[in-house]
């Protein structure tokens, strides 16, 4: 396999129908985001996310639901998942995403969840994502040794819905 075929590969770790794009405003306080400040009003789209393993980085695709346009894209860099994906203050199913234009500007967006283990499978994917990215790397340079070998990537949905 050569290296552009390597990077081409692309393993979906987690696809949710239906997430809400909301404009939010300047960061209140050092903090943190908090989505009661958010209005209703500001929702801005709603389809589907996407989470992503492109080899090391991990993206986060917001996706029409119908034709599979790309509105809004994420991208998560090795260890810097803090800087992409940040928690929200007071609640466990939104998050605020940075998305960037590809020519070096970027903007806050906030991303909600209709429900509260749909928010949780989306941070169990990005963990999952950071600890194959370790693994990988642990790997490459010889320091894994056989007991800590447990090959959890990508993660399973087991919900009965």
């Amino acid at each position: 396999m050569s290296f552009e075929e390597e990077e081409a590969l692309e393993q979906t770790l987690l696809v949710v129908r239906e997430v809400s794009v909301y404009k939010i405003p300047p960061r209140s306080s050092s903090g943190g985001y908090k989505c009661g400040e958010w209005l209703q009003s500001d929702k801005i789209w709603s389809g589907r996310l996407r989470v992503v393993s492109c080899k090391e980085r991990c993206e986060i695709r917001l996706e029409d639901p119908n034709s599979g346009d790309l509105f809004a894209a994420c991208f998560v860099l090795p260890g810097q998942r803090e800087n992409s994906v940040e928690t929200v203050l007071d609640s466990s199913r939104y998050f605020v995403l940075k998305i960037e234009d590809g020519r070096g500007k970027h903007a806050f967006i906030g991303l909600g969840f209709n429900e509260r283990n749909e928010a949780f499978d989306f941070n169990v994917a990005l963990s999952d994502h950071e600890k194959y990215v370790k693994r990988e790397h642990e790997r490459d340079s010889g320091e894994e040794n056989e007991e800590s070998h447990i090959d959890i990537h990508p993660a399973v949905n087991h919900r009965l819905k």
